[in-house]
């Protein structure tokens, strides 16, 4: 099945199983925004839950904070977000769309890249476990010359985004004659610039509102509050300061349902250290940052780093990780180091001296930071994307599966009366009521058992309980696993034991290595 497919398949589940609904879908919805739906929101607080515990449970030097989405308008003007935060758009006359420049760039290379793939998918296909990868690729001229026309694409593409050269950009364009999506054809305009921010009016009257912004990243609110951090705290260089925050994109390109919003929601940690030691804290947040990911167990092989060959402003180096989508290898995370620019800019436009004074060294500085800042959306989509299967059964059947990392799925345990009737139900909600106060439990007796077991699969639950005749004599129940389907006789008092530990945040925090 091509990707693009299973990626449909994907959005269709999350509507239909109650993870991802369209925004005020009942008056036609509202472009690149999303409600997350009752199991959508649980799977969504597990993230969060599970990158928040290997923050500050983690490490005794970060601590978070929540800071205001609203924040006085100089802060963006320090930050720089008034002035440089824009993207390339370009037109096509024809649909009357409009596309970020870059983007359309990045899928030209990406599907070089596609093609690379498809000729050693096929070779593999073709001799089998004797397929040399690695002497395909130096060897085949097929994937040679597409290798040569993406490595050239990727060097112009890299030296116009890093002199801002727009007309280059649309050169570009003109040159891999990339189509528009919609009309197919390249009547392209020129490329300019368009800031992201959104503006809002704050005052009681119109004459006296004054105009600020909703914020594009939360990591400002940081930043302004490092001083109050540091002392309250009697915080320590090295340290960290987390938070989890939504922040707001007047993105003209949204695509790819959740993976790029006008609304989305930033997991974000800035942390601060000694000037001339950030790039050896740089290295260490990348290899933390992807064991986290990893813990999950997707497979290291659906991982990379992405180094950037345009840094921003701010930076000395940043890196991203990126997860393979079924629409290719996509941002999920970024790891940035942002030099002192921030506390600096923050410095000169408030009059406020932002230091830190290192006893130490019996000196004051302004720290440098390390920033990891990853999408909760991104991160959303990304597990339900490696999560879904479908499964072709002995019996000819196929099941929908969301094989969910237990610790993240939204329900962690489904208890079933075999029959309503005969006790069965009151025997289920008896077991319910005592293990809901451990982890989220779903009480489940409508349809033929098989249904039911074929339900809970397409949601992500780890564990289904049945309750029948004989569990009222022996005390027993049977125990299935969602992802072996195999089940077993198990004590009713043995129920916690065998599966709090498997579905916890804990589980998936002592993995990180």
């Amino acid at each position: 099945m091509a990707q693009e497919d299973v990626f449909k398949k994907i959005v269709s589940h999350c509507k239909e199983y109650g993870f991802v609904f369209p925004s005020s879908e009942i008056y036609d919805g509202l472009g690149a925004v999303y409600d997350y739906a009752q199991n959508g929101v649980e799977l969504k607080n597990n993230i969060k839950q599970y990158w928040w515990q290997s923050m500050v449970l983690l490490h005794d030097n970060i601590v978070g904070i929540d800071s205001a989405i609203f924040m006085h308008p100089t802060v963006w003007k320090a930050s720089g977000h008034v002035d440089a935060f824009n993207d390339p758009l370009i037109d096509n006359r024809d649909s009357k769309k409009r596309y970020r420049a870059d983007v359309l760039i990045e899928d030209a290379i990406a599907k070089y890249e596609e093609k690379i793939a498809k000729e050693i998918a096929k070779a593999q296909k073709k001799f089998g476990d004797s397929f040399d990868e690695a002497q395909f690729r130096a060897t085949n001229a097929r994937v040679l010359e597409n290798q040569q026309k993406r490595d050239a694409l990727h060097e112009r593409f890299a030296a116009a985004m890093n002199a801002s050269d727009l007309d280059e950009l649309k050169q570009i364009i003109l040159d891999e004659e990339i189509v528009c999506p919609i009309s197919g054809t390249r009547n392209w305009t020129d490329v300019r610039q368009f800031n992201l921010m959104f503006k809002t009016e704050v005052g009681s009257t119109a004459e006296g509102s004054s105009t600020i912004y909703l914020r594009p990243e939360t990591a400002q609110g940081i930043f302004v509050n490092y001083l109050n951090v540091q002392k309250t705290g009697r915080m320590k260089i090295p340290f960290g300061i987390a938070q989890i925050g939504k922040a707001f994109r007047n993105e003209i390109v949204a695509r790819q349902f959740i993976f790029r919003m006008r609304e989305f929601e930033q997991m974000e940690m800035q942390f601060f250290v000694k000037p001339g030691t950030e790039l050896e804290w740089f290295e260490q947040w990348k290899n933390t940052r992807m064991a986290w990911h990893q813990a999950l167990g997707f497979g290291a092989e659906n991982y990379r780093f992405h180094d950037h060959e345009k840094l921003a402003h701010y930076a000395n180096a940043a890196s991203d990780v990126e997860f393979r989508m079924p629409f290719g290898f996509k941002e999920v995370e970024g790891i940035h180091s942002r030099t002192n620019f921030d506390l600096s800019q923050h410095a000169k436009y408030s009059g406020k001296k932002i230091e830190y004074f290192d006893p130490e060294l019996n000196e004051r500085y302004t720290p440098y930071v390390i920033e990891t800042s990853i999408g909760v959306d991104r991160m959303f989509l990304s597990v339900m994307c490696h999560s879904y299967q479908e499964e072709a059964l002995e019996n000819g059947e196929t099941r929908v599966v969301l094989k969910l990392p237990a610790a993240l799925a939204p329900t962690k345990l489904a208890v079933m009366p075999l029959v309503k009737k005969d006790g069965l139900p009151e025997k289920a909600r008896e077991i319910i009521d005592d293990l809901k106060f451990h982890f989220n439990c779903k009480y489940d007796e409508k349809d033929s058992i098989g249904k039911r077991y074929r339900r809970q699969d397409a949601v992500g639950t780890p564990f289904c309980v049945t309750v029948d005749h004989d569990t009222l004599t022996d005390g027993c129940v049977t125990l299935r696993d969602r992802d072996t389907m195999e089940q077993t006789r198990v004590k009713i008092s043995d129920l916690r034991s065998l599966i709090e530990d498997k579905v916890s945040i804990t589980s998936l925090l002592k993995k990180i290595k």
